[in-house]
C-alpha cells in the first residue's frame, strides 16, 4: 500500500529528522548547478497585520535555490519567524529527548511486536541502512519507523543542513529577527509517542515496505514543492488520509486546527510574521488554510 503521509511527516516535513539520525555537516559542492524554484506562499492579513504561510521541506539536494523572489521579499519584510519548533542549539539534547520519549515502558522488545515475516523484513531493512536494530529493541515502533523514514534520504543525496528551516533560521538570526514556535519539542515528540501501538506498528511495517519506492516517491514530493503545486502534493496524500484517518487526525489535521487558531489570534497584534511549517500542512483537505476558512479567516496565494 502506498504510504505518502508518514513520508511527508517523518522524512521531509518535520524537524524531527535531525534527531532521528546524526547528520554530518555537508558543504555545497562547487560544481552543483543551481536551479531556481518557486515553492508556494500564502498570505493572511487584516488592517495592521500580515502573516505569511510558507510550506517547507527539511531536506534538500545541493543546488536548489528557493530563497529568492517573492519568498525572500516576504521574509525580509517580516518582523518575526515562526517555525513548528525551535531546535535546541545542541543536537544531542534533542536526540536525548527523543530517546527518552520513545523508550518502551512495558518492557516488550520492538521485534517481539512484529510478526515473523515483518520482523525479518524490518531487521534486514535496518541493517541495509546502517541502523543496528538491536539498539532499537528498547524503543517503541515509531522511533524505528522515523529512523527508517529519514536515514535512506542521506544516501540518496538529501542534506538536512540544506533544509528550508535551517536556511530561514540562519537568515533570521543574521537579521536580528525574533524566532518563535508553534509547538515545543516535547509536544511534537508526544504526537508520535501517543499513537496507539497498533498504529505505530502499522507505521513501521509500511515504512519498511515502502523503502524500495522511497527515491521515486520522495522525488515526486520534492518536485511538487519546487513547482509550487500544493494540489499535486495533496493528491499524493489523499490515499493515506483516507486509509489511515487516525494517523492523519493526530499528526496533521488537529495540529493544523491548533495552528489556525494561533494565526487568528495573532491577527490581533500588529506586525508582519513569516510562518514556516511542513508543506504537507498547507495542502489538501484539512490544511491550515481550510482550518482558517472555517474560522472565518481568508488566506490568499502570493504571486511570484
Amino acid at each position: 500500500m502506498k504510504w505518502p503521509l508518514p513520508r511527508l511527516l517523518a522524512a521531509g516535513l518535520l524537524l524531527l529528522t535531525s534527531c532521528a539520525q546524526e547528520q554530518a555537516a555537508s558543504a555545497r559542492p562547487a560544481a552543483a548547478k543551481a536551479a531556481y524554484v518557486t515553492p508556494a506562499l500564502w498570505r493572511v492579513k487584516d488592517a495592521d497585520t500580515t502573516i505569511y504561510l510558507f510550506g517547507t521541506v527539511h531536506v534538500l539536494k545541493p543546488g536548489t535555490e528557493w530563497f529568492q523572489g517573492g519568498i525572500k521579499r516576504a521574509f525580509d519584510g517580516s518582523d518575526e519567524l515562526v517555525l513548528e519548533i525551535v531546535e535546541p542549539e545542541a543536537p544531542q539534547a534533542m536526540a536525548a529527548s527523543m530517546a527518552h520519549t520513545a523508550l518502551a515502558r512495558d518492557g516488550v522488545k520492538l521485534s517481539d511486536r512484529l510478526g515473523a515475516e515483518e520482523r525479518g523484513k524490518y531487521q534486514a531493512a535496518m541493517v541495509a541502512n546502517g541502523l543496528p536494530w538491536q539498539i532499537f529493541e528498547a524503543f517503541n515502533p515509531w522511533m524505528a519507523g522515523m529512523a527508517l523514514s529519514v536515514q535512506p534520504l542521506e544516501k540518496l543525496g538529501y542534506k538536512a543542513d540544506l533544509g528550508a528551516e535551517k536556511t530561514l533560521t540562519a537568515a533570521a538570526k543574521a537579521a536580528g529577527k525574533k524566532i518563535g514556535a508553534l509547538e515545543t519539542v516535547e509536544q511534537q515528540l508526544g504526537y508520535f509517542a501517543g499513537l496507539p501501538m497498533e498504529s505505530q506498528v502499522k507505521f513501521l511495517n509500511a515504512t519498511v515496505d515502502g523503502l524500495p519506492e522511497m527515491d521515486a516517491e520522495f522525488a515526486r514530493l520534492i518536485a511538487h514543492w519546487k513547482e509550487g503545486d500544493p494540489e499535486k502534493l495533496a493528491a499524493e496524500m489523499n490515499e493515506s488520509l483516507e486509509t489511515t484517518p487516525e494517523l492523519a487526525q493526530v499528526l496533521l489535521i488537529q495540529r493544523n486546527a491548533n495552528w489556525a487558531k494561533w494565526i487568528k489570534g495573532r491577527l490581533a497584534q500588529p506586525g508582519t510574521v513569516f510562518i514556516a511549517v511542513g508543506a504537507g500542512h498547507l495542502a489538501g483537505r484539512g490544511s491550515v488554510q481550510d482550518q482558517l476558512k472555517a474560522l472565518g479567516v481568508a488566506s490568499a496565494r502570493v504571486a511570484e
